[in-house]
């Protein structure tokens, strides 16, 4: 990656299979945010597309949302990062109110997640995320609703946590590190929309929250 701006932000955006959504989720990035793709196994020019919509990208041949937001991060040199999905469901245009978060004081910034129309969030992954949440806040006294993928951050911070989880679980661990670390956690609400691309690994179906959430309570210990 070539040298950017200081006050430069880079998102890091992890994908699998998601061709159709990727280029209008990078096309929506503000100004002084750039997306770093991480490519985590497509099949269908998920990579392609966007580098042809102005995105660094990289591969990350290990399976696992951890594990490729781990490889972004790492990659990143911007000292402020971001993550959101590749899928279309969140807004990028959102991210620059979790980033001023973090450039007032506190450590690490999450969206909350506010659904935008009835059906968007399935109970179930509704549920098993209300469910970790209320363990973080039990455990580290954290001011947490959700567990979702939209965050900010300092780089060398995130790293500096030793986050060891690479599937479904990087999240939890994240938040468990920083509460244990006495980090200043904030939540702002995001709005949660349809996806536009790509099927959800976790909340597209029942089988896959419950080994999620499995993952996540696992993390949250």
């Amino acid at each position: 990656m070539t040298d950017i701006e200081p006050d430069t932000v880079t998102v890091v955006i992890p994908c699998r299979d998601e061709a159709s959504s990727i280029g209008p989720v990078i096309a929506s990035l503000p100004a002084g945010f750039i997306a770093l793709v991480v490519d985590n196994g497509s099949t269908d020019g998920t990579a392609e597309v966007a580098r042809r919509a102005g995105a660094e990208v990289i591969v990350e041949p290990r399976p696992g949302y951890g594990s490729a937001v781990h490889a972004g991060v790492s990659a990143a040199r911007s000292a402020l990062v971001c993550t959101v999905d590749g899928d279309g469901s969140m807004d990028p245009r959102e991210l620059p109110s979790l980033v001023a978060a973090v450039r007032a004081g506190a450590d690490l910034a999450v969206g909350r997640r506010r659904p935008a129309s009835p059906g968007v969030w399935p109970w179930h992954a509704r549920m098993g995320s209300a469910l970790v949440a209320a363990r973080l806040r039990r455990r580290y006294g954290l001011p947490l609703h959700d567990i979702g993928p939209m965050r900010a951050v300092r780089r060398d911070a995130v790293l500096g946590l030793g986050v060891e989880d690479r599937r479904s679980g990087y999240p939890v661990e994240l938040l468990a590190r920083a509460g244990a670390a006495g980090w200043r956690v904030v939540e702002r609400p995001v709005r949660y929309g349809p996806r536009t691309g790509g099927r959800s690994k976790v909340s597209g179906s029942v089988r896959g929250t419950v080994r999620a959430t499995v993952d996540f309570l696992r993390a949250a210990r």
